[in-house]
């Protein structure tokens, strides 16, 4: 049975460190890239024991065991992790229904994993959804950039209710940025 809860031990980050690492871009082959998505960044258990000091990651647990994970960017996270700067620099130039997007209160997902024998399940609404309900009343939008090669990661947001406000590349990829309006 899955458990949507948020990281209270370091073997959590431990885990979701191995899951992440497992599923990088760089090692996986075109077509399982292509059927089954995959992430830009590594997490080591230090820098995800530096980003959950800052606010806490949501994962889904079957039994013990860490089996999806949506690891929450305050602002604040950019001092941890340096690429999410430029992140932040470029969401500040956009509008969402006609208003700059820095004028909400916002986070950013940093990213998102589901082992791969526990995709399809459900899990990745469990993530969204937990996120959702200790989030929304801080803040108004929950935004996130997918690779415009990931595919399914592009459905699964658009499932969710992501709205895509822009599309850019940048020195790794093209990027759409997408918005979860909680408002």
């Amino acid at each position: 049975m899955y458990t949507a809860t948020i990281v209270t031990e370091p073997e959590e980050l431990r885990q979701i460190a191995a899951l992440s690492r497992l599923n990088l871009r760089s090692f996986l082959e075109e077509d399982e890239k292509q059927s089954q998505g995959f992430i830009t960044w590594e997490y080591s258990f230090e820098t995800l024991q530096l980003i959950h000091a800052i606010a806490p990651s949501v994962i889904v647990k079957d039994s013990s065991e860490v089996i999806g994970y949506a690891l929450t960017s305050l602002k604040e996270t950019a001092v941890v992790q340096h690429d999410l700067l430029k992140m932040i620099e470029h969401l500040e130039t956009l509008s969402f229904h006609d208003k700059p997007v820095k004028t909400y209160p916002y986070y950013i997902m940093g990213q998102v994993c589901i082992a791969k024998e526990h995709r399809g399940k459900g899990v990745f609404e469990m993530l969204y959804h937990q996120h959702r309900s200790i989030f929304q009343l801080k803040f108004d939008l929950l935004i996130t950039e997918v690779s415009t090669s990931n595919f399914r990661s592009i459905q699964a947001h658009k499932k969710i209710g992501f709205e895509t406000i822009d599309t850019y590349r940048d020195s790794l990829d093209e990027w759409n940025v997408v918005v979860w309006n909680w408002k």
